[in-house]
Order: structure tokens, then sequence, then C-alpha cells
């Protein structure tokens, strides 16, 4: 595409170079540039983006884009790309729109549906997908677990990616014929402008709970909820979660039509009480009965456990209907879904069950253990850790909510970025301090021996709920990234065993 038509109508002025020269790709790395690509520089917390300039125009961009102003920049003759300069502030939004016209507004060719919250957003968006696939619909899924589309599998770095990682994504999703996109909207993807230029066919709120506030994220919990919000300024169906107190807030100012799912206040979607757990070999399941818009009931079956994994369906759900899924389809889809280390029993062969789940914050590890106890275990193992450079009540609370469900806790590494595990566990067990009679508790360091301890001790009728790693496969040491798979621990030890 033509510099001069990728710039059209965008925040920015071309102030050095030709207009008419040919672009290819776009990026905000500068160890992912190409030649004939544009690199904008963004201004970040730890470094800015202009002092990759250099290394960008030295590996072949021909185009810079930045903010300001580039001083004691220099470029030879054989190394001199065209310059635009953004306006202040506009950078990210410019990367954003610049590749979606680049790769030719993939979002528009497919059915793009956001989900936002604090938890439950990967659940939701993979049952989601489970749903429409069990519809015919070809989808493509994007969060925490990666980019996943049929035979396709892809790791990614963030949430929601860049923009230009994200228009990419995209791209490739519709031109291996994804006809939908189901995908989780952070709140850094948003402030961040990573989606911008994207207009959703639906966006879903799951609930809102403090998180993500501190340096380099949000300043205050009323403006990480405000950026939430935004996402139902930018979506033509906005489905929210009639309980959570917090849906006011999130749909203040909104553009969009409402649709409500429950399961105590009124809504379109309504669960009826009475849930029923089910324990089997391979998951934990839990069934119950949706009062449908217009009154008809249907019954339905999740492969998870607990009210927040009913909610977590019941969105995905309600999306679904919105979308013009037939009930058929939503109940065939949600039956067999999986959704990799939410809630995810591990198969073995042992007369407990070892159940993974990505719980990071005291609400999420609350939701994932009250759960766990509605199955009545002999004994509730908990291992759990917390990670380095986040915010110490998250330790804390983990802590605490862990030493009043738990029976027993063993508490080991997490990601530790480089902060001293001593310090991580002090902040862990000031937080089970605050439980009066609260679970024992075994500090092991190093995370498979701490998994191998607790495998050791299982029982007949126990369950093991591993938090904080879910699916990842590789963990944090001292700022180095190894790999590490809880999954692959316990598969180990169970061949071990036999």
């Amino acid at each position: 595409m033509m510099l001069c038509r990728l710039l059209e109508d965008l925040d920015c002025t071309l102030v050095q170079g030709r207009s008419d020269i040919e672009v290819n790709a776009i990026c905000c790395d500068s160890r992912s540039v190409t030649p004939g690509c544009v690199f904008v520089c963004l201004p970040g917390q730890h470094t800015d983006g202009r002092r990759f300039a250099h290394a960008a125009a030295a590996a072949g961009a021909a185009v810079l884009v930045f903010e300001g102003t580039l001083p004691n920049f220099e470029f030879s003759r054989s190394c001199s790309p065209a310059l635009v300069q953004a306006e202040p502030g506009k950078a990210r939004r410019v990367l954003a729109l610049m590749a979606s016209r680049l790769y030719g507004y993939p979002a528009r060719r497919m059915t793009m549906i956001g989900i936002t919250g604090t938890k439950g957003k990967t659940t939701t968006a993979h049952l989601l997908a489970a749903v429409l696939t069990a519809a015919g619909r070809r989808v493509g899924c994007i969060g925490t677990n990666g980019a996943v589309w049929p035979g396709q599998r892809h790791t990614l770095g963030y949430t929601t990616p860049e923009s230009c990682d994200l228009q990419h994504i995209l791209r490739d999703m519709a031109d291996d014929g994804c006809d939908a996109c189901v995908m989780e909207v952070s709140s850094l993807g948003l402030k961040m402008d990573r989606v911008g230029g994207i207009e959703f066919d639906v966006g879903v709120f799951t609930n809102l709970s403090p998180d993500h506030i501190g340096p380099g994220e949000h300043a205050s919990y009323a403006e990480y909820r405000a950026w939430k919000s935004v996402l139902f300024r930018r979506c033509k169906v906005g489905v929210v979660n009639a309980d959570d107190r917090e849906t006011p807030a999130i749909l203040e100012g909104h553009s969009c039509r409402v649709v409500r799912y429950g399961i105590a206040a009124p809504a379109d979607w309504l669960t009826l009480p009475g849930f029923t757990p089910r324990r089997k070999a391979d998951a934990l399941a839990t069934d119950f009965t949706v009062r449908l818009p217009g009154g008809r009931m249907a019954d339905f079956t999740v492969p998870m456990p607990g009210a927040f994994s009913v909610q977590d369906a019941l969105a995905a759900l309600a999306a679904a209907g919105v979308l013009g899924v037939p009930v058929a389809a939503m109940q065939a889809g949600l039956r067999g879904a999986v959704v990799r280390g939410r809630c995810e029993v591990v198969p073995c062969p042992a007369p407990f069950t070892v159940v993974l789940d990505y719980a990071h914050n005291a609400a999420a590890a609350e939701s994932v253990l009250t759960a766990l106890r509605a199955y009545h275990p002999r004994q509730l193992i908990t291992v759990f850790g917390c990670g380095g450079g986040r915010s110490r009540l998250r330790r804390t609370g983990m802590g605490e909510a862990c030493a009043r469900l738990a029976d027993l806790c063993i508490v080991t590494e997490d990601n530790s970025r480089g902060e001293p595990l001593e310090d991580i566990f002090a902040d862990i067990r000031a937080g089970m301090g605050r439980v009066q009679n609260g679970a024992a508790c075994v500090e092991i360091p190093n995370r498979r021996d701490a998994l191998l301890y607790a495998l050791g001790l299982g029982r007949e009728g126990d369950i093991l709920a591993v938090l904080g790693k879910g699916h990842e496969t590789t963990i944090d040491r001292d700022g180095r990234k190894v790999p590490f798979e809880d999954a692959a621990v316990v598969r180990e030890y169970m061949e071990r065993v036999k």
C-alpha cells in the first residue's frame, strides 16, 4: 500500500521523505522490522520507542512514525526512511488505524465479539467459541490462552495484543476462512488503543473487582472501571451481568442495545435456582436451567464447577442468543467445551481429583475454592503462590482466601519476576494470619517439589486445587522464563506411580 493512502485522514504529518513509497507491514518492536515496513515509536513506561529508531532504519524500515521529535537522529543516504510525526498522545491510535487499513480491515470480514471484565474473560470466550462452532461457524479466539482457530495456535505476549499484531492475526484468521472472532478485551487493551478501529458486533461484560491497579497499569479503580466501560461505546449489542454491582457504571454513556444475563437479578437470560454439581472422572460439571427471552426453559451442562462457571456459561449463551444460535447448538457446544487451565481436571488414574486453575487473586481463588467445596471433598488441598512485581494486596488476599477455604495450603513459587521469594511468602503469610483457625500451611519454594508433595498426600475423595498458572507452559524465575507446566508434573507423577 502506498504511504499516502496509509496516512489518509490520520492524526499525523509526513515531515520528511516521499509519500508515494510502498509499505508492506507495520510493527512497534524494532526486532520485528522487515525491509519496507512502518515502524511506530511508542512511548512506554520503561523505555521510549524513539530510542530504537536508528535500529529500525538500519533493519530496513521504510517509514518511522513518532511523537514529538527525533533528537540527534541523522540518517545516512542509504538508510533514510520517511518520517511521520504523530500528534501528541496519538501514536498508539495512529498505529491501530494504520494497521487496520494496511491489513484490509479484517475485523469487518468477521462477526466480532469482545469480552471484558476482571474474571471469567477466558472461560466465557472459549465457551462461546465452542457454542458458535457447534452452530457451524468457523471461529477464532484471542486472549490469555493465545490466538487459536482450527489448525492454528499461537502464543501471545498480552491478553489483548498490540494493535499491529492483532490486525495481522485477524487478517490471518479471515484469510483462513474464519467468520467469527471471540476475543478478550482487557482494560489496558482499551487504554492503549490496541483495539482501535474495531467495531464489535457484541460486547460482553463479566464482572468487576479491583485488579491491575499500580505503576504501568491503572492509577485507580475508577480509572480501571472507566476503561472497561469504553467497550460499550464501541459495540452494537452489550451483553452485561445483571448481578454485578458495577454494571450501571460500566453502561454509563453506552451507545449499544443492552441484553442482561444473571442468576439473582432480573435479566433477559436468567438461571433458575438450584445448580446440580456432578463429579466425573474427567470433569467437575454443573447442570443448570435457564429461562430464555420469551419465557422458554432449557437445560444446560457446563463441564466446570460452581456458580461462577454457570455465570460465565450464561454470558456465553446470552451472546450466542444475540447472534441467533439455536438452543440445541448451545447445549451441545457448552457440554463439550474445554477451557485449558480454567477449573481443568487433569485425567489421572488416582482416587483423588486434580484441578488446575489460573486464579491469581483473592476473588478468583475464593470463587474456585468455594465451588470445589460443593463437591464435598474429604480434604481440599491447594497449591499456590503469587507473582513478583505485582500488588502486595494480591498476595495477602490470596493468602487469606486460601487459608479460609482450604484444609491445607502449600505455598510455592509463581512467576517471581526477579523478586525474592521470601518477600512474596511473607506477604502471603500475612494474609493467612488474618484467618482464625485457618488452614495449615507448608512452604515449599520449588513449584515442582510442591506439586509432588501435594500429590503424595492425595487420598480417596480429596481434591487438589493447583492455582495461579493454569494453562501456562513457562515459569518466570529471577526474570528468566523457563519451561514449566503444572499438568506435565501431574502426569509425570501418575506415570511413576503406575
